[in-house]
């Protein structure tokens, strides 16, 4: 009797009926490689544009942009088709390359081996590498990539549109329906629209209801705000560095801010502060808490209950430092600012250098300007002095502010570093010198 043809054989015989050698099948694997990473990148580029980048998609005129906020328009069209035909795209890798070895090795542990080194470069193409490409070139990726997946999301609807129904009508059914914030605030204003609600209160309602919404992003110090200590400090350094700050926990740091090995309190210094300059103060720091920029801060809040710490380390998708976000912080989103007896009441600002320098939204004109010590009057007088900075700015943009937008007038530039629901909170302000 004869025995049954080997799976070698199969893989043989596959590759022979497709009129190809081995190395036709290296190049269709390279390929397909190519076309999973470039469906990954733009994947990632179109999905990931944030609302001020797609608001200034709606006002351009050209063809590009106006194809991408059609495409956002049927996200979840364009969802499926991109999770299709990459995993069509990847199962044809996995099926070429396991032939294709198979047929080139008898060994099992070859074949095994075939397996996880096509399963890492998929990692690698099909999402590691695309998403560090494609957050840093989102535009232009997105721009270079909508007109095709028009033209894709056309050929795969009538696998997709019927997948986006059968998925509507599961989440209609079984999915219990979320009250926006937009909703809570609304029956908020109605709720409190009485004269028998003070403004404290509905600040404090508002803050109550943003609270889950609010990312650790849009709340945290950012990274030029950090007061750190460097590990290779000695005592005395670290007690000149303790006294100048004010504050009662330090970050400490290795070489830059992206190497930060734990947290200084302060309070643990008390009892060696007769202790000479040699004194090995770095036995004292205590672990950090990392958090990542997406985080909530309702979700943050319970770590900090968990956990017992009141600050945490932010970072980004590539582990760098990028700012730090305290327990007062997130209270202060519900309650409004808090001051201490070491807090600056008139000027709530913080000088991060000569010409640059972190405001509160509710600054008035004038203070900026005596801070800043320019005169007020040779400015071009568009605002009364005691506007705040947050309505200047918010007549200056015509767009409503998110976090990260830059405005510029006369001899400032204005970043805004922080916004609780629509109300600016702080600003980053550089002041250059006239021409």
């Amino acid at each position: 009797m004869d025995e049954p043809p080997s799976y070698n054989l199969i893989s043989q015989i596959f590759l022979i009926k497709l009129g190809a050698s081995y190395s036709f099948a290296f190049a269709g694997i390279c390929i397909l490689l190519l076309i999973s990473t470039l469906i990954a990148l733009s994947e990632i580029a179109i999905l990931s544009l944030e609302p001020e980048e797609l608001e200034k998609c709606k006002k351009s005129k050209t063809q590009a942009d106006q194809t991408i906020v059609s495409l956002l328009e049927k996200r979840q069209l364009l969802l499926f088709s991109m999770i299709l035909l990459n995993t069509l795209v990847r199962v044809g890798v996995v099926t070429i390359s396991v032939l294709t070895v198979s047929g080139l090795f008898d060994d099992e542990m070859a074949f095994v081996l075939s397996i996880v080194g096509i399963t890492i470069i998929l990692i690698l193409l099909g999402g590691f590498v695309p998403k560090i490409y494609a957050e840093q070139n989102k535009m232009k990726i997105a721009r270079m990539f909508a007109p095709t997946w028009k033209v894709l999301m056309l050929v795969c609807s009538p696998l997709t549109i019927p997948l986006v129904k059968f998925t509507n009508a599961w989440e209609k059914r079984f999915v219990k329906e979320r009250v926006t914030a937009d909703e809570l605030s609304q029956v908020l204003e109605l709720a409190t629209g009485d004269k028998g609600t003070s403004e404290g209160e509905k600040e404090i309602l508002r803050g109550i209801v943003n609270f889950g919404t609010l990312t650790v992003k849009q709340v945290m110090r950012h990274r030029d705000q950090i007061s750190a200590i460097e590990i290779d400090s000695n005592f005395d350094e670290v007690l000149r560095h303790v006294n100048a700050s004010g504050f009662s926990r330090l970050p400490v740091y290795r070489k830059t801010l992206d190497t930060i090995e734990g947290v200084l309190y302060i309070k643990d210094l008390l009892p060696y502060l007769e202790h000479p300059s040699t004194f090995s103060w770095q036995d004292l720091w205590r672990p950090g808490f990392f958090v990542p920029e997406s985080k909530k801060i309702d979700l943050l809040l319970k770590d900090f209950q968990e956990k017992r710490v009141h600050m945490a380390i932010v970072v980004n998708e590539r582990s760098m430092t990028t700012g730090l976000v305290t327990l007062e912080d997130l209270i202060e989103e519900i309650i409004g600012e808090i001051n201490d007896e070491f807090d600056e009441v008139d000027h709530a600002y913080r000088k991060i250098d000569d010409t640059t320098f972190v405001f509160d939204g509710r600054t008035t004109f004038q203070d900026l300007c005596k801070v800043l010590e320019i005169d007020s009057n040779t400015l071009n007088k568009d605002f009364d002095e005691q506007e705040s900075l947050e309505k200047i700015l918010l007549e200056l943009n015509d767009a409503p502010p998110h976090a990260g937008d830059q405005i510029n007038y006369e001899q400032f530039t204005f970043v805004i570093e922080s916004i609780v629901g629509k109300k600016i909170k702080r600003v980053r302000v550089n002041v250059h010198e006239q021409a």
